[in-house]
Parts: structure tokens; C-alpha cells; sequence
């Protein structure tokens, strides 16, 4: 055995915002770490739905994990499916291999959530890959396409109309970006009747969009979409979803488009860990990160649901999963080192909330500091450019945004069609399933 061979190993399974954090803040630490990911790359998810409408390309948003570990010294990449684990043996089941442990971190992320609704999933599209955003972004350029040469006033309509479930930040910012695509950049360049009439609905069951910020900043964001075009629909929950409409308690939309932005969940992976779990089949987990029964087995970010050691419950947002993977890294390092764990466990730092609605439109809540507008959104553009992986990345989206706010221009405007699609059965099917792991 080499020396090497002999150092602990950590594996890191999930090469997301809490994975990758986690690699990084270990690097400098005796162990070996393996990264093991079912994609080879690591995706900007809060950026997804600039992809799903066309404002930025695929790898704009990707950046592939062997460029930020592949050439280190102590570290290693794979790319593989992970089907479950013995934790007895201290092993990661794969399709192929086995990979042995010391300690495991799973971050492996959530899957959408249909509320125990799965068959919604045949027609309401999620947004948690670049496949999902692909999907979205062919439908509704498509639709465009199919009305410049529909002669029927009802179709062309149908054609144009988009519901999204769930008045959360992916909702509300998915159906700002949709209204601006439609009304703004590709109505100018078509010819039919109504084409700047383009339907962009927001459904969502709670009294008010975006519950999680104070109801003032709501409000205005409210006033934001609808400033856009977008009709907001709250206090009335999904009864029921088929194809091609919304089932509401008292009314039934008709739509071409029905994407859900509405809940996260746990991966059947984790699900099948025998450990208590929650409805929504993420892992009950106390401060330490670690699983009662497996000490040297931690998760993180969506993969869990937790309240920290100072009893605030942990929102599924990426700094808390950063957080969260740097304090698994330093429980790690303390562990090698023969001290005690870290005392207090894993406490959340708020540093606040951001959600933007559309073009310079945004809210900001930091502490008791409330704004919106402008530079609220100029905030948001900062923020999301500072946790963006990869230089060429930032310098790329830097340009995008600008050309796309003094131009109302989308670069990334591109139908590409399969073979497959040619047929209209099997286009319709198109990733109408959850995301899973």
C-alpha cells in the first residue's frame, strides 16, 4: 500500500454547491477525496431558467468538475450513477464498482416535487437540469413557430400561453423571464395576430408569492410581474393537472405550457436510507450533519431537512448548503486530528434573501434592510456573479446580460430537434420527468 493509500479517504458524492465547497475546504487536509457525480459537471441552478428562456447558453451556467479537482494531487473525479450503500462495509454501490470509504458526504441535491402528485410530471415540466432547461427553452420557441403558421385564432392563443405552478423564487423568476421572452424579444420578430398577447400565468396556493420574505417586499413583487404582463394567481391551489391545462378550484386553464416551480424533495437514493426522514423524503438530521447510526456518514443541502444548534430551521438555498459543506469539512479535519467534533454543530448564517422578477426589477431582504428595484436587481447580478464557478463563465454572463438589457436580444434562441423529435409523441413526452439521482 502507498503512502497515499494510507491517508483517510473522503468521498463526496454530488458535485453541487455543498459538495464542491466541501472538496475545496479539504484540499489542504491529509485525505484522499474522491468526487463522484452522475454528471461531469457542476451546474449553477439559480441561473437554470435564463437557460430554460434563452438568455444565456448551457455552458454558460456548467462548468466541468475534473477542471476544478481532476489535476489535483489528492483528489479524484468519477463520473457514475450511485444505486445505494452498505454502510457496514463502508461502501458506495455504483453501476459498475464499488468505492470504499473512510467518510461520506452525500450531497446529492433533491428531485422535484409533485406533492405525492407524480403523474403531474407527464405534463408540468421541472427545472433541475440543463436537459429541463433545454426541454423548456425548444417549447417555447417552438410555440412561436407553430403560431406564425396557424390560422386558427384559438390555437395560435393556446400556443402562447404559459401557467407556472409555485410563487416561490423559481416560480416568480421563471414567469417574469417567461413574460419578457414572449412580449419583449420574441414578439417583434413575428408576424401573426396577437403576438405580443402572449398568457404568462403564476398559480400559487399561499395567500401571497414569495411567503418566505416580509409581505411588503411580496407585495412589490407582485406589482413587478403583473408590471410585466404576468397574471398572479394567489390563494388558489392545483386541484389537478392534464394535458394541455391547470385544474384550479374554480376555473381550468388552458395552456401550451405548464411548468412547475413548486417544491423540492428527496432522490429515490436517499429516500432508501433507513433513517428517519421527512414527508418529503429528506433526511432528519440533527446539528452535526451526521447520520445517528453511521457517524462518519454526513449530508447535506436538499438531501436534508434540519433545524441548527440554534433551533432556526435551514432553508434549501445554496449558501446554506456552502455552509453546510464547509462545516462538514472542518468536523472532518477535526475527527483526523483526534479532536472532539465541533461542539455547538452547524449553525446557519443568515446573510439573506434575493429574488429577481425581470429586467432591473428585483427584491432584497438583508437582516431588517428592505429594497427593490434597480438596485435590488443590480444586488442580485452581483451576488449570483460572485458564486458563479469558472472565470470564463462570469466574463461570458457579464456580456449576456449586458447585450441582453440594452438590446431586450436573447443570444441563445436555438431549436434544436432530435430525431427522435420528428415524431410528435415522443416530442410531447420530452423531460416531463422528476430529476432524480
Amino acid at each position: 500500500m502507498t503512502e497515499k493509500n494510507k491517508l483517510p479517504h473522503v468521498v463526496i458524492l454530488g458535485a453541487g454547491f455543498g459538495g464542491i465547497t466541501c472538496v475545496q475546504k479539504l484540499l489542504s487536509t491529509k485525505v484522499r477525496i474522491t468526487v463522484i457525480d452522475r454528471q461531469n459537471h457542476h451546474l449553477f441552478q439559480p441561473l437554470l431558467y435564463q437557460v430554460a428562456t434563452a438568455g444565456l447558453a448551457p455552458s454558460e451556467i456548467a462548468y466541468p468538475v475534473r477542471n476544478l479537482f481532476g489535476r489535483k494531487k489528492n483528489a479524484q473525479v468519477l463520473m457514475g450513477t450511485a444505486l445505494g450503500f452498505d454502510f457496514d462495509k463502508k461502501q458506495i454501490l455504483l453501476r459498475d464498482r464499488t468505492v470504499d470509504y473512510d467518510y461520506l458526504v452525500i450531497a446529492v441535491g433533491g428531485r422535484t416535487s409533485y406533492f405525492g402528485n407524480d403523474h403531474w410530471a407527464e405534463h408540468a415540466w421541472g427545472l433541475k437540469t440543463i436537459k429541463d432547461a433545454l426541454a423548456i427553452r425548444h417549447r417555447l420557441l417552438l410555440a412561436y413557430e407553430r403560431a406564425e403558421n396557424e390560422k386558427d385564432e384559438a390555437l395560435r392563443k393556446k400556443y402562447l400561453t404559459t401557467v407556472v405552478v409555485g410563487g416561490g423564487p423559481t416560480g416568480v423568476e421563471m414567469a417574469g423571464a417567461v413574460a419578457e421572452l414572449a412580449k419583449r424579444v420574441l414578439a417583434p420578430d413575428y408576424s401573426f395576430p396577437g403576438r405580443t398577447e402572449g398568457r404568462i400565468i403564476l398559480v400559487e396556493a399561499a395567500p401571497r408569492i414569495l411567503p418566505m420574505f416580509h409581505p411588503s417586499l411580496s407585495a412589490k413583487a407582485q406589482k413587478q410581474l403583473e408590471s410585466l404582463g404576468v397574471e398572479v394567481r394567489i390563494g388558489e391551489p392545483v386541484k389537478d393537472i392534464r394535458e394541455g391545462a391547470v385544474v384550479l378550484e374554480k376555473e381550468v386553464l388552458p395552456a401550451e405550457h405548464i411548468i412547475w416551480g413548486a417544491g423540492v424533495e428527496g432522490t429515490s437514493l436517499v429516500r432508501s436510507i433507513d433513517t428517519p426522514q421527512d414527508r418529503a423524503g429528506r433526511l432528519l438530521l440533527g446539528p452535526d450533519l451526521r447520520l445517528p447510526e453511521h457517524p462518519e456518514v454526513y449530508a447535506l443541502g436538499d438531501a436534508v431537512s434540519l433545524q441548527d444548534a440554534s433551533g432556526k430551521p435551514v432553508p434549501g438555498v445554496a449558501p446554506a448548503a456552502m455552509q453546510m459543506g464547509k462545516f462538514i469539512a472542518r468536523d472532518i479535519r477535526r475527527r483526523i486530528d483526534g479532536k472532539d467534533p465541533v461542539e455547538k454543530g452547524f449553525v446557519y448564517f443568515d446573510k439573506g434573501m434575493m429574488a429577481t422578477v425581470g429586467r432591473g426589477r428585483a427584491i432584497a431582504e438583508v437582516g431588517k434592510l428592505r429594497f427593490s428595484g434597480f438596485f435590488a436587481w443590480l444586488a442580485w447580478l452581483f451576488v449570483h456573479l460572485l458564486f458563479l464557478v469558472g472565470a470564463h463563465n462570469k466574463v461570458f454572463v457579464v456580456m449576456d446580460w449586458i447585450y441582453n438589457y440594452i438590446s431586450f436580444g436573447r443570444g441563445a434562441r436555438l431549436i434544436i430537434r432530435s430525431h427522435a423529435e420528428a415524431d410528435p409523441a415522443v416530442e410531447k413526452a420530452t423531460s416531463r420527468t422528476p430529476t432524480d439521482l
